[in-house]
């Protein structure tokens, strides 16, 4: 194999995992558990009222969250605490307002976002 094809197969590597913690941040509710959790470390059923479903639907996206790294869990008795494993996760929101922010200037409208200003 020539050394060129082995970096490119690594920064092909890095691309599919950056993709991987994206997709698993992809879905308004795991964002809604993202922002909760950068205010500190949440019990599952707190997890669910936020996020209005279902306990298992709430499992799923905490699992999806936490097979890309982005959550980590600890037991405390019949209860599941998570919490951001990585803060810096949380960058991603002002970056993604100014994609929205822009867009919207860009479309003639006005856009008012709440977590921004």
């Amino acid at each position: 194999m020539a050394a060129g094809s082995e970096v490119e197969t690594l920064e092909q590597a890095v691309y599919e995992m950056r993709a991987e913690v994206m997709k698993a941040l992809a879905h308004p509710a795991r964002l809604i558990i993202a922002d909760a959790l950068a205010g500190g470390e949440r019990c599952v059923c707190e997890l669910q009222e936020l996020v209005g479903s279902s306990m298992p639907t709430v499992s799923r996206h905490l699992a999806q969250m936490r097979n890309a790294g982005i959550v980590a869990a600890r037991r405390e008795g019949n209860q599941v605490f998570y919490r951001l494993t990585c803060q810096c996760i949380m960058r991603v929101f002002p970056c993604i307002d100014e994609v929205l922010r822009n867009e919207h200037a860009r479309m003639g409208e006005t856009v008012e976002v709440a977590a921004g200003e």
